[in-house]
């Protein structure tokens, strides 16, 4: 027997659990089937929430054919299959399961038949198509996101399994407690699709157990420790490789940025769950130095040496030296002057501010290189009091460039600028006075 899941998935756009944003009254995807005038679009969003509902609800709701594929898992052979049968019925509604994964041989024969209409392609997908997908793709596609499911969505999706005699439990006679039902929900964490297979699984087992203890199994009570005993755990609706994951990790250096220590613990410990210790010390790296920077230069060596010790040990022991380098970052003082000032560089460069380097600053370590006047008039910095002496290092178009705009929120930073700006203002002074 098919799982309850796969059992109960929606016939027709009423019957989808969710989603309200796209399918709802009025809404652009129930707009598209009731006017016959499907095309071609990516849903994206964690497992377990609609994607495949939905398409086997808009195939349902319309006169096409629907066929369901894996971008992964078949291959060109079946793909012209349904070409075939798309110029044999006009067109056919193609739902590809993990489009992030189609190679440049599909996509490549796959481009022509969306073009032509023969058919509307309904990829789905746990990853952020704006990342994962090809832009050939995607500039042929509607990019619809999935919400991840309310409390109240799945309430109702219980209930529709529970009394749907056909292809639910209706014909179990079955009662779920308050607890029982709110653990379910809650262990869910948004996946439908676990929620109704654990909840599945709670029943029969139940019914089961009653046969076994030869008592009567003409109704079935679900307790919160019989449903406790059946589900189906989810800690993280993501895997490390999905879009979920860039979500987490977005939210864990946003955190640390914020200085906000138990949130960004938390999101360390979640990433910690998900077993990539390899993102963690990236991004780490990241916002130490980015974040931090200078204004607590001795805060980001100290991170980039917990991340060698994480590395070293590995997890689960790499989570002693990463909490101890978040807590420190998180409380320390924020600069983000240092990547601003190297960003404000690159603009310039980006933008054609460039210049032709001094003469005096060209390399003048070859032959000949005296007669095109490179190197000459250069003033050695050590020969000067202080290892300093004003002369012009950018070009003739930049002179008045500033992309370094320390903050100044530590005594460390403050050092620094005061220490730039009297430079500068020296440099300054000296320049003008020679001209």
């Amino acid at each position: 027997m098919k799982p309850l899941a796969y059992r109960m998935r929606p016939k027709n756009l009423d019957e989808v659990v969710g989603q309200q944003h796209l399918i709802g009254p009025g809404k652009i995807i129930r707009r598209m089937v009731e006017a016959r005038l499907l095309s071609s679009m990516i849903l994206y969003g964690p497992p377990g929430i609609g994607k495949t509902s939905i398409a086997s609800a808009i195939a349902g709701s319309t006169k096409y054919a629907f066929r369901k594929l894996n971008a992964a898992t078949n291959g060109k052979k079946q793909l012209q299959q349904v070409a075939e049968e798309g110029k044999m019925s006009g067109t056919v509604v193609l739902l590809l399961d993990e489009i992030h994964r189609l190679d440049k041989t599909k996509q490549d024969f796959l481009l022509p038949l969306l073009e032509s209409g023969q058919v509307i392609l309904i990829g789905a997908t746990t990853e952020n198509p704006y990342i994962s997908i090809s832009p050939a793709i995607r500039s042929r596609c509607q990019i619809f996101e999935l919400k991840p499911l309310s409390s109240s969505d799945a309430s109702s999706a219980i209930d529709r399994a529970l009394t749907d005699k056909e292809n639910g439990l209706g014909k179990y006679n079955v009662t779920l407690t308050d607890d029982a039902r709110q653990l379910l929900i809650e262990k869910g964490n948004g996946d439908l699709r676990a929620t109704l297979n654990s909840l599945e699984l709670a029943v029969l087992s139940t019914k089961q157990e009653l046969k076994n203890e030869k008592k009567d199994d003409s109704t079935i009570l679900i307790t919160q420790k019989e449903m406790a005993d059946s589900i189906q755990m989810k800690i993280q609706n993501f895997d490390a490789s999905g879009d979920g994951h860039y979500d987490l990790v977005s939210a864990f250096q946003k955190s640390i940025r914020g200085s906000d220590t138990d949130a960004a613990l938390h999101y360390l410990a979640r990433l910690i769950e998900s077993g990539d210790l390899i993102s963690i010390c990236r991004r780490l790296a990241v916002i130490a130095y980015e974040d931090i920077g200078l204004a607590n230069p001795a805060a980001a060596e100290r991170a980039i040496t917990a991340i060698q010790a994480a590395q070293m040990v590995g997890l689960p022991e790499a989570r002693i030296p990463l909490a101890n380098a978040v807590i420190e970052l998180a409380l320390s003082p924020k600069s983000n002057s240092a990547i601003t000032a190297i960003d404000n560089a690159l603009s310039d460069i980006r933008n054609k501010k460039i210049g032709s380097i001094p003469a005096n600053l060209k390399d003048a370590h070859y032959s000949g290189a005296k007669k095109l006047g490179h190197g000459v008039n250069y003033l050695y910095p050590h020969d000067y009091q202080n290892d300093w002496v004003a002369q012009q290092y950018l070009p003739d178009n930049l002179t008045k460039a500033t992309y370094f705009q320390p903050k100044g929120n530590s005594k460390v930073e403050q050092r620094y600028k005061a220490v730039y700006q009297n430079l500068k203002q020296m440099q300054s002074d000296n320049l003008s006075n020679k001209h």
